[in-house]
């Protein structure tokens, strides 16, 4: 998720300093995506120098600076909800390119690496769940609040990628079973090239005295 875009949306709501800022980011994302003052301060600070945030006037009676959206923001911000993720640029997967390193790559042993990543994927996927059945129990009790269900859909999201990561690993197995039991036609001799061939020759000649 774009953290300057998120930040953006909390400060549509209030002004808010930073601190504030993650921890309502964190509250409202479940604690999935875990920020650093630093890191949201950093932010501000691009944020500020771009016109779409800027400080109040005056600090808060802790003497702490607040931001807010400035017009182009609280624009940057409608639009944002209106406009679908783009999709176009693929982000980097770190087990897709692990596995794609894994079968070019001589001597890894790819089977193991696909059984333990399933091994490891499974056991997140029921830590997830376990997860899920605390957040709907709340539910059920009347005892949730808007952050519960936010972070109920967060699960429901990193439920359903762990599902498709076992499904795609089950896949992978299979056809790393069918490549292997694929009969390999010898490749033929690379015919000679007849100019290095005939190069060949005439050095031998030459060294030796001796047609080759």
């Amino acid at each position: 998720m774009s953290v300057k875009l998120g930040l953006l949306a909390l400060l549509a709501e209030s002004s808010m300093y930073g601190a504030q800022l993650r921890s309502e980011f964190e509250a409202r994302t479940g604690g999935t995506w875990p920020l650093n003052v630093g890191q949201v301060y950093t932010t501000l600070a691009r944020l500020e120098r771009d016109g779409l945030v800027a400080q109040d006037p005056q600090a808060d009676d802790e003497g702490r600076i607040l931001y807010h959206l400035t017009p182009v923001g609280f624009e940057e911000v409608t639009t944002w909800w209106r406009t679908p993720v783009d999709r176009d640029e693929t982000p980097r997967d770190e087990l897709v390119i692990k596995l794609a390193l894994a079968v070019t790559t001589p001597g890894v042993d790819v089977p193991t690496v696909v059984q333990t990543q399933r091994t490891a994927t499974i056991k997140h996927l029921r830590d997830l769940t376990r997860l899920k059945v605390q957040a709907t129990d709340r539910q059920a009790a009347d005892t949730a609040n808007s952050n519960d269900l936010a972070w109920l859909l967060v699960l429901e999201n990193l439920i359903f990628g762990a599902e498709s990561e076992v499904r795609w690993l089950d896949h992978v197995e299979a056809r790393l079973a069918q490549e292997a039991s694929r009969p390999r036609t010898p490749r033929p001799p690379r015919p000679a090239d007849p100019a290095a061939e005939a190069e060949h020759t005439a050095y031998t000649i030459v060294t030796t005295g001796v047609e080759k």
